[in-house]
């Protein structure tokens, strides 16, 4: 009975041990994972992937590697995954963003361009990849709004307080992105839950310029037998 019982303790150590390494190799793989991804080191994520690490695990604040690539501009490691059958590419974080919505807000364009190959979402319920695209005030963001309006993305998406891509252009993003947005058909009528306008986000952030653009394409709607 003595001897049965050793060889059990004996089997409970082994076991413990070895889940012991397993479980710290595996913490290891995930912070090497990230790290990777964002330094674009891709022969590491190959590495991690032959030994069987998934590809779609989500660090703390429920980002992919996706994401990370995405943030970060890394595009051999974003490329890489891309060509992974199993790599979700519309996991979402814990804000319900995607990795589009990453790419577009950080003006990555040719990963952006990936993503939406692979199959990546152009429209969704709530905040959009144009409102992201719309939002940033960086010189090459037209590049970005006109390559997600090229993939039929809804230039009047409405976020959860149903604001717009244009009301966002108007306050935040670059000033080229009004009269583009204009030009492709948004309205510029529409209210969000607060009752605001393109022409009062204009206001609120001292652009009267663009407010009075944003004003001037109401007046042509408006006018007589338009």
């Amino acid at each position: 009975m003595l001897m049965l019982n050793m060889r059990k303790f004996k089997k409970y150590i082994v076991f413990n041990v070895f889940f012991m390494f397993f479980s710290l190799g595996f913490a290891g793989s995930f912070e090497d994972f990230f790290k990777a991804a964002e330094l674009d080191n891709e022969s590491a994520v190959v590495a991690l992937a032959l030994r069987g690490f998934d590809l779609n695990s989500q660090n703390e604040k429920g980002d992919s590697g996706l994401h990370v690539g995405a943030r970060e501009g890394s595009l051999k490691v974003v490329s890489f995954l891309l060509t992974q059958r199993a790599v979700r590419v519309e996991l979402h974080n814990r804000q319900g963003e995607s990795p589009l919505m990453i790419a577009a807000i950080k003006g990555h364009l040719d990963i952006a361009r990936q993503l939406i190959r692979r199959g990546a979402e152009v429209n969704k319920p709530g905040w959009t990849p144009l409102h992201y695209a719309a939002s940033r005030a960086e010189p090459d963001s037209a590049d970005m709004v006109r390559l997600l309006l090229e993939h039929h993305a809804y230039i009047d998406a409405e976020s959860p307080n149903r604001s717009t891509p244009l009301m966002l252009a108007a306050m935040y993003g670059n000033r080229d992105l009004v009269p583009l947005l204009l030009e492709e058909g948004a309205d510029p009528s529409l209210r969000n839950d607060q009752g605001l306008t393109a022409v009062d986000f204009a206001r609120r952030a001292e652009r009267d310029d663009l407010a009075e653009l944003i004003a001037q394409r109401l007046r042509q709607r408006r006018a007589p037998g338009r």
